[in-house]
């Protein structure tokens, strides 16, 4: 019986920590229902306020920009894809790029994400990792290319074509990428009306945290 119980114990073990390192996808949210409007996807997801708040602070970014952001790269899908090319137009080939996760970080940036501010244990299915990437990014968007934290449209082009491709212009000639910059603008100035309306309950949302002591 002694036997049988440390057998099971080794089990439960084993399973636990197979659990922890899998990454959180098992427990990843459904996307927001209404993601024309931030106050219903905090409501949703209160924590997700805290996270962006908090890469708001550290790098710069305004909150809304960050979820403009996820908005549009994922649509607040945690561990999308590109989806595969196909060999001779039906055969499931190769993905584009190694985009993945909330904010579409792609393997090569990620790396120096992790390395320069990160940790190893950062993932890309995380909100909180996948807003500080974002803040991370824009950030060294304006320190490279002096692109404003609060010009979204900019900021987008960047992190689409990467800083080096944008200082060089490169967005020029993609109709597609501009107006993609475009729309992610108006999903930030549409959020941010929102957000001055509604931003209160979300600051005081803590279990110590009383109205008028909230952060502000």
């Amino acid at each position: 019986m002694e036997k049988w119980y440390q057998n099971g114990f080794r089990l439960a073990v084993a399973i636990g920590v197979t659990l922890l390192f899998s990454g959180c996808a098992l427990v990843t949210p459904n996307p927001p229902q209404r993601q024309d409007n931030i106050c219903e996807i905090f409501r949703e997801q209160p924590d997700w306020y805290d996270a962006a708040r908090a890469s708001q602070d550290k790098w710069g970014t305004p909150i809304a920009t960050q979820m403009s952001f996820i908005q549009r790269e994922s649509s607040f899908r945690a561990t999308i894809r590109p989806p595969r090319t196909r060999l001779l137009g039906f055969i499931p080939w190769k993905r584009p790029s190694s985009a993945y996760g909330y904010a579409q970080a792609q393997d090569p940036v990620w790396d120096e994400y992790q390395e320069d501010a990160g940790s190893l244990f950062s993932g890309r299915s995380d909100f909180d990792d996948a807003t500080d990437f974002i803040g991370w990014y824009n950030a060294r968007t304006h320190r490279i290319a002096g692109v404003s934290l609060h010009n979204p449209e900019h900021l987008y082009l960047a992190y689409h074509e990467g800083q080096g491709g944008y200082q060089r212009g490169s967005y020029r000639g993609k109709s597609a990428v501009q107006s993609a910059a475009r729309q992610v603008a108006s999903t930030a100035s549409r959020y941010q009306a929102q957000l001055n309306a509604c931003e209160a309950e979300f600051q005081c949302d803590g279990a110590f945290e009383f109205w008028p002591f909230c952060r502000g």
